[in-house]
């Protein structure tokens, strides 16, 4: 049977994701070092709004409050053993917002990394992941998700592990990772690794890419980097709204509605089909994507130059997959004048 993502990726050329969970709750009252998915039971109604919210802006698929919802992180809370409750309520509140919808709306459960370290480097097992990450999506089917949805992972073990995980569940998934060290993940895959790993798992992901980091250049970068390793299925891109900045208090982040539009646009002509926005990222923003996304034409694939003079600059002179010397600031490193649409 074809499951609802897979038929709008069908449908349609691009899909608008959703923006932050965390900078979201913040809002409306979460703490610093407070679990977001204990909401999903104490405060169902901002929960519910905060769905509801990414639908009126013009989300086709939305991510549950369930980032952390797996034993490892729930246990820093004494919550270890509510893992399947939380993972069902959320998804639960997200098809009832999905449900009322005036056209479709996928429900993605959110699967974040379980914040161990995997072996042998540390004690997390390859099977100890694979129980973790089965036993949250078994908790989000029940709910009624519609697909899984792997975020936010910097070691390839992990993902594999979820990879396996959703197989055992008998769910659809997709999975991104996040790229915030000089082009690579925390862990030191590149985005040409990613692109060759996700073809070789024995259950692939309905769309792979990348989320978080540190803004919405880099990313881009990434995603250019997916599409010269040929890319062997559709591209995700769910970048920041801007860079964070320590502000009266509180984290916040820089990207305006216009950038984010832009940003957008961007990432479709860059090869991305689902397009969405991590930290930072409020309705404000996606309204504005929507909005630049249904409106400007399709271009040609972008240059670095032209990403980093409609967004900023990169983070860093190399994007992981260089073969010599680092390029300068905002220029093409390896392969970079190739990445155009005919190449």
């Amino acid at each position: 049977m074809t499951n609802a993502l897979q038929k709008l990726l069908s449908e349609r050329d691009w899909l608008l994701a959703d923006g932050a969970t965390g900078t979201n709750l913040f809002n409306m009252g979460l703490q610093s070092g407070d679990a977001p998915e204990l909401w999903n039971t104490d405060e169902p109604e901002k929960i519910l709004t905060l769905y509801r919210n990414a639908v009126l802006a013009g989300s086709d698929l939305f991510l549950t409050n369930t980032f952390g919802g797996n034993a490892s992180r729930l246990k820093l809370h004494d919550a270890q053993g509510r893992v399947r409750e939380l993972n069902r309520v959320g998804a639960e509140l997200g098809r009832e917002i999905a449900d009322k919808a005036d056209r479709p709306v996928v429900v993605a459960g959110s699967v974040g990394p379980t914040g161990d370290i995997m072996a042998p480097m540390g004690t997390l097992t390859h099977e100890i992941a694979v129980e973790m990450f089965h036993e949250q999506a078994e908790g989000l089917k029940e709910g009624g998700a519609d697909v899984l949805w792997v975020e936010t992972i910097s070691a390839p073990e992990e993902y594999k592990a979820a990879a396996e995980a959703a197989g055992l569940a008998d769910m659809p998934w997709c999975g991104t990772m996040s790229f915030d060290t000089a082009g690579r993940t925390m862990m030191g895959m590149t985005s040409a690794a990613m692109s060759q790993m996700v073809g070789k798992l024995k259950t692939p992901p309905l769309a792979f890419g990348a989320n978080c980091g540190v803004g919405a250049s880099d990313l881009l970068r990434t995603v250019l980097g997916f599409v010269e390793a040929g890319a062997p299925m559709p591209l995700i891109a769910k970048g920041n709204a801007g860079i964070p900045k320590y502000v009266d208090g509180h984290i916040h982040y820089d990207g305006t509605p216009d950038l984010m539009a832009e940003y957008a646009v961007l990432a479709r002509d860059c090869g991305a089909t689902i397009i969405g926005g991590c930290c930072g990222t409020m309705p404000d923003h996606l309204r504005a994507m929507r909005a630049a996304l249904e409106t400007r034409p399709r271009g040609e694939r972008p240059t670095l130059e032209q990403i980093t003079a409609a967004l900023g600059g990169f983070s860093s002179a190399l994007d992981g997959t260089e073969g010599g010397d680092a390029a300068p600031q905002g220029r093409a490193g390896r392969g970079g004048g190739r990445r155009r649409r005919d190449a």
